[in-house]
């Protein structure tokens, strides 16, 4: 059923319509770094420091309500309380406090206190306390590790194609960071550890769109000489349509559900997986290929010296200008 959503032969001039998706995508990346340098994003305990508190109601789920209701004007910032595991475990994260260790020692205390008096069926289990030195690292790490994925995402490409491909992929991976990033500081998600490696996954699917779309690119040149290259490039996103509407709608079915039914732990990593579905989709057609046009791309340098023997290769010169 879903193999007919979208028709065995299209024909739609994506290409032609590169100009505005570069002026749509400048826009959303201009509101994006706004967005960053003017509200920031709001940093989770993983970057921030913090204490995390993890406690287990005995007798029944945990009443998640009014244990905020407890914790709630008891420390700097606002508490957040959440489940993770079964319904009796609960996970509560105080934002770093004033004071040094001494401030967040005294935080986890009230924090215990207070719950112990007003709700006995709920458990101690364990705390851990990250501190300013903790924190900062982390943010490094997520930044190196980012910067490193595009980094040999951009090596691996150039050494499998050509350079104008390994930069137009890195374009289009940096287009989808920076909107994600964007879209957590307009929508004021908390940004931790987990959505670093959501980062990190989007980059790995939209680099799979766009090597699938590059790789009928290359075997398209080869067929098709008597071609520009926008009819080319046209060509093979048509011929990849299908297979790209079907990796993003099923991907989004399972994400939907993790968004839905899979609680508030992963709340975030699925927000920002199914942000990067679209935006990896988007720029796989409209901002990786046409990419290919803007650093002209070269059909010459792509064609092998056993062409001659293929007889699925068009042997006429091109008769319409690559680069219009």
């Amino acid at each position: 059923m879903l193999l007919r959503l979208v028709p065995e032969s299209t024909d739609i001039k994506f290409i032609s319509m590169r100009k505005i998706a570069f002026v749509v995508s400048a826009a959303m990346l201009l509101a994006s770094a706004v967005l960053f340098f003017t509200r920031g994003l709001n940093y989770g305990i993983d970057f921030r420091g913090g204490v995390n508190l993890y406690m287990q109601s005995e007798g029944g789920p945990a009443d998640i309500t009014e244990i905020r209701s407890v914790v709630s004007g008891l420390v700097e910032g606002k508490a957040k309380v959440k489940q993770f595991g079964d319904d009796t475990d609960v996970e509560i994260g105080i934002r770093r406090q004033s004071g040094g260790s001494d401030g967040q020692n005294e935080a986890l205390k009230t924090v215990r206190a207070a719950l112990a008096e007003a709700m006995p069926n709920l458990k101690f289990q364990s705390a851990e306390v990250i501190g300013p030195q903790v924190s900062g690292e982390l943010k490094r790490d997520g930044m190196i590790a980012v910067i490193s994925a595009v980094f040999f995402v951009l090596l691996y490409i150039w050494v499998r194609f050509e350079w104008q491909f390994g930069l137009g992929a890195v374009v289009a991976l940096l287009h989808d960071v920076m909107l994600t990033i964007g879209f957590f500081s307009l929508t004021g998600l908390e940004f931790n550890l987990s959505i670093v490696a959501a980062l990190l996954t989007i980059v790995g699917y939209s680099l799979n769109d766009t090597v699938v779309v590059y790789d009928r690119v290359r075997e398209n040149v080869r067929k098709f000489r008597k071609k520009s290259m926008i009819d080319v490039l046209d060509i093979s996103l048509n011929q990849t349509l299908s297979r790209t509407m079907m990796t993003s709608i099923t991907t989004l079915i399972a994400l939907l559900a993790l968004f839905f039914l899979g609680g508030a732990v992963i709340k975030g990593f699925s927000a920002a997986m199914i942000w990067g579905v679209f935006v990896g989709t988007y720029s796989s057609v409209f901002i990786a290929s046409p990419m290919l046009l803007t650093f002209k791309l070269q059909r010459e340098a792509m064609l092998m010296d056993d062409d001659k023997n293929d007889p699925t290769v068009d042997k006429s010169k091109p008769t319409v200008l690559d680069h219009l």
